[in-house]
């Protein structure tokens, strides 16, 4: 087995299907097997599909227990050489996944690799590849950008069509060796949603292994559509900054620690309050 596609799922049955759709068009010549973990989807009508795709292995979940854990445990079935970490809101968008895996190949101390994404309207999204999460960085991803031509937190340096050495890419479509993904751990169980993407990457990267960028081919990414912007949401973003900020930077660089965390309060503070205005007595 050459890659097992990795797919949790949520709430979002018709774009899962389209994803999988695009999976059986696109992928041949190596073999693949596909597992779709559902995070206990309120909605049961994607059940509908363990039928229409009967070569497709689902493993229901009885809780939501997160996008970190719930790729650990199907990644624990995976049987392929490589695992396709892929959320259901995307889809493969030509015949060049081949290419791909004998690029992997190819690559000594393989790690990861990430794919250019785009919206539906076409749009690159800069989440495609990223630098590890810096005092500077992050104060440019939360505040403003000083530079739009730097190495900043979106790679602005390497091309949207390159194909090149990266920290960081988007758990949305993450391409890992197997024997990588076990080496590290896997997805850190800390991150219910959020950041365990960019946790993986850094520390695969910390292990010795190399991160690569492939700009030369593209997957539509329907950016958020089973993401509510809530005080939830708000809470699982913020919160999964604080988790990486704490993990790596609090011993290790306690005063950029310190300033990245007063950094991400104002911040959240911030938003919070633009989800619930405050009535004409508190202004």
């Amino acid at each position: 087995m050459k890659v097992s596609v990795i797919i949790v799922h949520y709430q979002v049955k018709d774009l899962l299907r389209n994803c999988i759709l695009s999976i059986k068009k696109y992928f041949h010549d190596f073999e693949y097997e596909i597992i779709v973990a559902d995070n206990n989807s309120p909605n049961p009508d994607w059940k509908s599909l363990i039928s229409e795709f009967p070569d497709v292995r689902f493993l229901p979940l009885e809780d939501n227990l997160g996008f970190s854990k719930a790729n650990n445990l199907a990644v624990a079935q995976a049987k392929g050489e490589y695992v396709y970490i892929l959320n259901p809101d995307t889809e493969i968008e030509g015949d060049y996944f081949k290419e791909i895996l004998d690029f992997a190949d190819s690559q000594a101390e393989f790690g990861a690799l990430g794919l250019r994404m785009h919206n539906a309207k076409g749009e690159f999204l800069p989440e495609s590849k990223r630098s590890v999460p810096a005092l500077i960085n992050s104060f440019e991803k939360l505040f403003t950008r000083f530079n739009n031509n730097s190495k900043s937190y979106y790679r602005n340096d390497v091309g949207e069509f390159e194909i090149a050495e990266v920290d960081i890419m988007t758990g949305a479509n993450l391409l890992v060796k197997k024997s990588v993904y076990a080496q590290v751990g896997g997805f850190d169980e800390q991150y219910f949603m959020y950041g365990e993407d960019i946790d993986l990457c850094y520390t695969i990267r910390q292990k010795g292994y190399r991160n690569f960028y492939y700009g030369k081919y593209s997957i539509l990414h329907h950016k958020g559509e089973s993401t509510v912007k809530d005080k939830v949401y708000l809470e699982r973003f913020y919160g999964a900054m604080a988790i990486f900020i704490k993990k790596y930077y609090r011993k290790q660089k306690p005063f950029q620690y310190l300033l990245m965390k007063i950094g991400l309060h104002i911040k959240y503070t911030s938003d919070l309050r633009k989800l619930t205005p405050l009535s004409p007595k508190e202004k």
